[in-house]
C-alpha cells in the first residue's frame, strides 16, 4: 500500500500548515456546489481516506446538516483533538480563552474561597494590553464571584465570549493582598511568540533557561542563535520550559532536539508515524524530520552548539502538548530527561490539513483531522493519557506566584536545585482545582492563516 507523502508535507500537532488539495468529482450523486451536501460529501471521502480511525467511521448518510457537526458526528470517541474549520466564517474556529484573549488560567483555593489565577500571558496580546500578568488572581468573571461550583462553566463562557469584565488583584510577600482592579478585555488577535531565555548562576554553574510559548515554523536559526551565546558562556546545565506550549511545527522541534541529543547522526532514526493502511508507517530520521519544513539551517550547523549536558530539564504541565511532547518522548532514546511539573495533555497524534479547495470563487473547509500516531525510535509512544513527569510537583503552592524564568519561581527552583538537593518546600497554602481538560486545540497559525487567506 502506497504511503501518504511525509517528506512533501508539514506536519501538524497543533495545526498545520500545509494545505493538501483534494479533487474529488467522481461522486455517483451529483449536488449543487457550495451545499452542505456537496460539502459534507467530500469531507466523508478524506476521513475515509486519511482519518487513523478509518475503519471505524460510522456509516452517516444525513448529509444535509451543517459541515462542522457532521464532521464532529464522523469522529472517534478516543479522539480530542480533530477539528474543521470555515476560513469564510471565524466562528468555526476552536475556541480558547488563549485564542481568544491572549491568557491561560486555572482555578485554586485558598482559605476556602475558589479563585482563578493567570497563568501565562502571550505579548502583545489583548491581555497584555489591558494590564493582565502571571499571578494575577481572578476574583470574578462578568459580575459572577467564582466559587467552587461554577469555575468550569465560567472557564467554558470565557472562550466563547467576545469581551469581559474581570475582577483582579495580585500578592507579594512584601505587600501583601493589593487592592482590586476592574479590568475589560476585548477579544483579539496574537501572533508569533518570542522565545524568551537567559543563563542564571547557580552555584559555580551556569544555566541556560529558555523558554518557549510555540513550536512556530523555522525557528532553527532562533535556536541556534540562542544556543550559541549558551556555548560560548560556558552553559553546563540547560532547563526548558515547556509548561505553556501547546505544539507546533515538528521541524522546529527537531531542531532544538537536534542541538540538544548527544552522540547524535544525521541519519538516526528520530520519528516513527503510524497511519491507517493507506499511510502505513513512515520513519524518520533527524535529518528527514528536519528538512520537512526548514531548508535555512543543516543538521551540522545546529550539531556545532551542542550544549556538554548529558541530562535535560524540562518543565512541563497539562498545557505542554504535541511538539512539546515530542521532545519529551522522542528525546528520551538520546538522552536523560528530568522532566518537573504535572503529567502533560497526551496528544500523541499528527497530521497535516486538508483543503476543499474545488471551487475558485470561494474557499472551502479545512480539515485537521488525526492521521498518524506518534513514536519515537524505540517504539514507546502511546501516551494519550499524558506523559507524567519524573518529579510530580505543582507550580502553585502559595499565593505569591513568580514570573517564568525568575529563579524563586517553583519548577525553575527545583530545577536548578537538582533531583539530588535536600531542600524541601513548605506546605501549600494554595490548592489547584482541575478543570476537567483545559482547550486542547490551538489555532493561533491557524489565525494567521484565515488572514492571509482573505487579503
Amino acid at each position: 500500500m502506497k504511503n501518504f507523502s511525509v517528506a512533501s508535507k508539514v506536519f501538524f500537532f497543533v495545526i498545520g500548515t500545509l494545505l493538501i488539495s483534494c479533487q474529488s468529482d467522481d461522486s455517483p450523486v451529483s449536488y449543487e456546489k457550495g451545499s452542505n451536501q456537496y460539502t459534507n460529501m467530500w469531507i466523508n471521502e478524506q476521513m475515509r481516506k486519511y482519518y487513523y480511525w478509518n475503519q471505524d467511521l460510522p456509516v452517516f448518510t444525513n448529509l444535509s446538516i451543517n459541515p462542522k457537526e457532521y464532521f464532529t458526528k464522523l469522529l472517534n470517541k478516543d479522539d480530542r483533538f480533530s477539528y474543521a474549520i470555515n476560513p469564510a466564517n471565524p466562528e468555526t474556529l476552536p475556541k480558547s480563552i488563549r485564542n481568544t484573549y491572549g491568557f491561560d488560567i486555572s482555578f485554586v483555593e485558598y482559605e476556602g474561597k475558589a479563585f482563578g489565577v493567570i497563568l501565562f500571558v502571550l505579548t502583545d496580546s489583548p491581555a497584555e494590553r489591558t494590564g493582565l500578568k502571571r499571578g494575577q488572581f481572578i476574583k470574578s468573571i462578568n459580575g459572577t464571584l467564582v466559587n467552587h461550583q461554577n469555575f468550569e462553566n465560567l472557564y467554558n463562557d470565557l472562550a466563547f465570549s467576545a469581551k469581559a469584565q474581570l475582577e483582579v488583584f495580585e500578592y507579594s510577600s512584601e505587600k501583601g493582598f493589593s487592592a482590586i482592579k476592574n479590568v475589560e478585555i476585548i477579544k483579539g488577535f496574537t501572533f508569533l511568540q518570542p522565545i524568551k531565555y537567559h543563563i542564571i548562576l547557580s552555584g559555580n554553574q551556569r544555566v541556560g533557561y529558555i523558554e518557549i510559548p510555540h513550536f512556530d515554523i523555522g525557528l532553527a536559526a532562533t535556536f541556534l542563535r540562542i544556543f550559541k551565546e549558551f556555548q560560548d558562556q560556558s552553559v553546563s546545565k540547560v532547563i526548558v520550559d515547556l509548561r505553556y506550549n501547546g505544539g507546533g511545527d515538528v521541524s522546529s522541534a527537531t531542531a532544538l532536539s537536534t542541538i540538544l541529543a548527544p552522540n547524535i547522526k544525521s541519519d538516526d532514526f528520530f520519528i516513527r508515524f503510524k497511519g491507517n493502511k493507506n499511510g502505513g508507517v513512515v520513519n524518520q530520521t533527524f535529518k528527514e524530520a528536519l528538512e520537512m519544513n526548514e531548508s535555512k539551517v543543516s543538521f551540522e550547523s545546529l550539531r556545532s552548539v551542542h550544549p556538554s549536558i548529558q541530562e535535560l530539564y524540562v518543565l512541563c504541565g497539562n498545557h505542554t502538548a504535541s511538539a512539546s511532547e515530542l521532545i519529551l518522548n522522542n528525546l528520551k532514546p538520546f538522552l536523560r530527561i528530568i522532566s518537573i511539573g504535572e503529567k502533560t495533555l497526551g496528544k500523541d497524534t499528527g497530521g497535516f490539513a486538508i483543503e476543499d479547495n474545488r471551487m475558485s470563487d470561494k474557499k472551502g473547509w479545512v480539515l485537521y483531522p488525526v492521521i498518524y500516531k506518534l513514536f519515537n525510535a524505540n517504539n514507546q509512544g502511546n501516551y494519550a493519557e499524558g506523559i507524567s513527569p519524573s518529579i510530580e510537583l505543582s507550580e502553585l503552592q502559595n499565593p505569591e506566584i513568580f514570573s517564568l524564568g525568575d529563579s524563586r519561581e517553583v519548577l525553575l527552583t527545583k530545577a536548578l536545585n537538582g533531583t539530588m538537593s535536600d531542600k524541601q518546600l513548605s506546605v501549600p497554602s494554595v490548592n489547584s482545582l482541575k478543570l476537567k481538560e483545559p482547550c486542547v486545540k490551538d489555532a493561533d497559525l491557524l489565525v494567521k492563516f484565515i488572514l492571509n487567506k482573505h487579503r
